[in-house]
């Protein structure tokens, strides 16, 4: 099996409190993993490990490696923005930027300096129809991206990460904040992704967990407690934490 994404004794300090210790994992290309556990646990310190996007929160020093294709992420030469165009991020509240539906799409692309209008048009079509949304909004790409729906307005994100070409999605919660029909259109849309994309999402949903992953971690205070393939982790659980928490015992 080819790993896109391998962790190699990750530890996460914020200041002097350890969030993640000696966190080994391996991600499958062209699979969706998810990572669960309750509230402070590591996931979401985890998912922004992968893309470094923890470099913007200060006092935060990563120990261990992160290896994408092989190449450690956090090596001295590796250019961070280098790392987020590859590895692209889905926020848990839908944060499109106020602007036209279409310069929400070309706005990565014109920072890596693409600036052929056509070829900037051509990108937004294949992102849009790539997240599912170009039917609903091929019309209005003028029009402003916060007049979308919460759903919409999801899914404009998941397209906007797309335009970069990254090879690796992480969605930090990315239907905490949605209806159920938005929520299933999004776990819908994550099935298809996953035959271009390797995806790793956190989730607070077990259920949604259990739907849409191929594989499955389980994190408690700061560690990774169990890894296995999803129907392994919630039917023959080999940690007796991991059986607590997916019966509701604790959590």
């Amino acid at each position: 099996m080819s790993f896109e994404i391998t962790t190699k004794d990750l530890d996460v300090f914020y200041g002097e409190k350890q969030a993640l210790k000696k966190v080994n994992l391996c991600v499958n290309e062209h699979q969706i993993t998810a990572l669960m556990g309750p509230s402070g646990c590591g996931k979401s310190t985890l998912l922004r490990s992968l893309n470094r996007m923890n470099d913007n929160i200060a006092g935060v020093r990563v120990e261990g490696q992160v290896l994408l294709g092989g190449r450690d992420v956090y090596a001295p030469e590796v250019d961070a923005v280098e790392i987020r165009q590859r590895v692209g991020m889905v926020f848990q509240q839908p944060n499109p930027l106020p602007k036209s539906i279409f310069e929400n799409i070309a706005f990565g692309p014109k920072v890596l300096g693409m600036k052929n209008k056509t070829a900037l048009e051509e990108i937004a079509e294949k992102s849009l129809r790539a997240a599912a949304l170009w039917d609903e909004v091929k019309d209005e790409l003028k029009k402003s991206a916060l007049a979308l729906s919460g759903g919409q307005q999801q899914r404009l994100c998941i397209a906007r990460a797309l335009a970069i070409q990254p090879e690796v999605i992480l969605m930090d919660e990315p239907c905490s904040a949605l209806d159920p029909f938005s929520t299933l259109k999004i776990e819908e849309l994550m099935q298809v992704l996953k035959k271009r994309y390797t995806i790793v999402i956190v989730t607070h949903n077990m259920q949604q967990a259990a739907r849409v992953s191929d594989w499955t971690g389980f994190f408690l205070m700061g560690k990774l407690i169990e890894y296995d393939e999803t129907a392994e982790v919630f039917s023959r659980p080999k940690d007796k934490r991991t059986e607590n928490y997916i019966t509701g015992r604790f959590g």
